[in-house]
């Protein structure tokens, strides 16, 4: 029992001694999700990364989201 908690102990202090992996950025969150890709042959076909679109092959072009 007591190795227990001298384990959760541990396990306690340590995870709030360690940094987070990656600070919040909201600049960079905006950023990202304000960049969509598209098919153009197919508008409706939308992706938030590069890629293909699945109805004709053709290779997803970036399109800038109007807000």
């Amino acid at each position: 029992m007591k190795k227990l908690s001298i384990f959760i102990l541990a396990a306690a202090l340590l995870s709030a001694c360690t940094p987070s992996a990656k600070p919040n950025d909201h600049d960079a969150v905006k950023n990202a999700s304000a960049v969509s890709y598209t098919c153009p042959m197919h508008p409706k076909v939308t992706a938030n990364k590069p890629g293909v679109c699945p109805k004709c092959g053709m290779d997803l072009v970036e399109k800038q989201n109007e807000e």
